[in-house]
């Protein structure tokens, strides 16, 4: 069995004020998202389908 870590990236609208969230996608069929400032504390997980719901409804209210 192949074990696969998570490879975390930051939002690319941080702005390096500490204010953010990192994701990994890169793991098969779930999607991670945690906290930038306490990166040993939970995390969320999301399908991909519902990370892409997510992130379109949040660009969408973005142009709003």
């Amino acid at each position: 069995m192949t074990s696969v870590a998570p490879r975390w990236r930051k939002s690319t609208r941080s702005a390096n004020e500490g204010n953010c969230v990192e994701v990994a996608g890169n793991l098969p069929a779930v999607v991670l998202v945690r906290d930038s400032k306490d990166p040993s504390g939970p995390a969320l997980a999301f399908t991909p389908d519902a990370w892409r719901a997510l992130v379109t409804s949040l660009r969408r209210a973005d142009l709003d």
